[in-house]
């Protein structure tokens, strides 16, 4: 008689590799789905990949670029849903194009700063001695200096646009990443199955790709989805003060700035786009903190 799936994969005696790696997918993804917060986390940054991809239809094909002067600054209505901004552009239009913006921000520091971090870190936790020292130095210099500071002193630099608030948010974002890696690779490096893989004569590039910075991963991961508020929030403000995105560009920061003269009067210019920043954010760091119950066993 077969084992039914739900008694192998909940199985504490794996019998091969696939095995444990299936039963351990399963049930993180049952700690998760136990979480409501997650789920509510889950929600809300699937709700924006959704409004963000199927931006076009949701609008009906209106343009968040398109200016009608005549109705400038109308009120919420049924012809404009979150009303018009001081240059008469539909704000739901702009708020939904918005999201895509900050999810390609999200998306391309992420992909920046999680692989410098966990390089940074497993190198100079592993090989230690004065390579750790020379990291680890630099490491405290970018910690040293407030982010959203560091940021505007290297967006002012760098000049306005996209590109260039990326590298500003990932310059100023790596540092903890690698201190993450390094704290989490020098307890690995003294376990037992490290000292048999030396033994056996494995390279330091093995030991590093193959064992350690898997057993990393998770924490890295953890830390991302939770710093992911911090980048929207370091995007926003750039993009408040003129350093990100080009304008015309909807971008939710800019919207912010554009709707601040008129916010007594006009509330909705720059309320809208506020709330899109707050409720996303929220988003996120519900999401983390249910990866981290997920992924660190002391948190259960």
């Amino acid at each position: 008689m077969s084992v039914p799936l739900a008694q192998w994969l909940s199985s504490e005696a794996p019998t091969s590799r696939r095995h444990a790696i299936l039963s351990n997918a399963y049930r993180g993804v049952r700690s998760f789905l136990a979480n409501p917060t997650a789920l509510a986390g889950l929600v809300i940054v699937a709700v924006l990949v959704f409004l963000a991809i199927f931006a076009p239809l949701l609008t009906m094909g209106q343009s968040p670029l398109d200016q009608d002067l005549a109705g400038r600054l109308a009120a919420p209505s049924a012809a404009h849903w979150f009303g018009t901004d001081e240059l008469g552009r539909d704000v739901f239009a702009r708020t939904l194009y918005g999201a895509r913006v900050t999810l390609t921000i999200v998306a391309l520091v992420s992909i920046v700063v999680a692989p410098i971090g966990l390089a940074v870190g497993t190198i100079a936790g592993y090989l230690g001695g004065w390579v750790d020292v020379v990291l680890m130095r630099i490491t405290d210099i970018f910690l040293a200096f407030p982010r959203l500071v560091l940021a505007l002193a290297f967006a002012a630099a760098l000049g306005p646009g996209i590109e260039n608030a990326v590298i500003a948010i990932s310059l100023t974002a790596w540092p903890a990443y690698a201190r993450i890696a390094r704290s989490e690779t020098m307890t690995i490096a003294g376990s037992d199955f490290i000292q048999a893989v030396v033994l056996q004569g494995a390279s330091t590039r093995r030991i590093l790709f193959r064992h350690i910075v898997p057993l990393c991963l998770s924490s890295v991961i953890v830390r991302l989805t939770l710093d992911m508020a911090g980048i929207i929030l370091t995007a926003a403000g750039l993009g408040f003060l003129g350093l990100g995105a080009k304008p015309p560009t909807a971008e939710w920061g800019a919207m912010v700035s554009s709707g601040r003269d008129v916010i007594l009067d006009q509330w909705w210019v720059a309320t809208i786009p506020g709330i899109a920043i707050f409720i996303v954010s929220l988003g996120f760091n519900l999401l983390g903190d249910g990866l981290r119950d997920v992924f660190d066993p002391k948190s259960a």
